[in-house]
């Protein structure tokens, strides 16, 4: 039974925004890491899926559903973000797969 008093409900508010943080923090990581860039592209998607959360949860804290419409365009732009990095990706690759892989030597 959850407690009139509300504070489970701020006991999980505080324990996402954390876990939030943390996925934040290791997506960066990875961001910047990141061997290739399929890798950074899926982190740079996955920051801003987090950033949506964060909006969202804070909608919820400070009891304004501006934050929501932010979380909801944001979303959008995420989406037409990632949609074109995959689409400059998949291009880069077939560039690289057009050019030889070995050049004679015309000297």
């Amino acid at each position: 039974m959850i407690p009139a008093d509300g504070t489970v409900l701020a006991w999980a508010i505080d324990i996402a925004f954390a876990l939030l943080m943390a996925a934040m923090l290791v997506a960066f990581v990875r961001l910047a890491r990141g061997p290739s860039l399929p890798d950074r592209v899926v982190a740079l998607d996955l920051v801003t899926v987090l950033a949506v959360a964060f909006s969202a949860l804070f909608a919820i804290v400070s009891d304004n559903p501006a934050f929501l419409d932010v979380a909801i365009a944001l979303a959008l732009v995420a989406f037409l973000a990632t949609v074109a990095f995959a689409r400059f990706a998949e291009r880069r690759k077939l560039q690289r797969d057009e050019t030889p892989d070995s050049v004679e030597d015309t000297r």
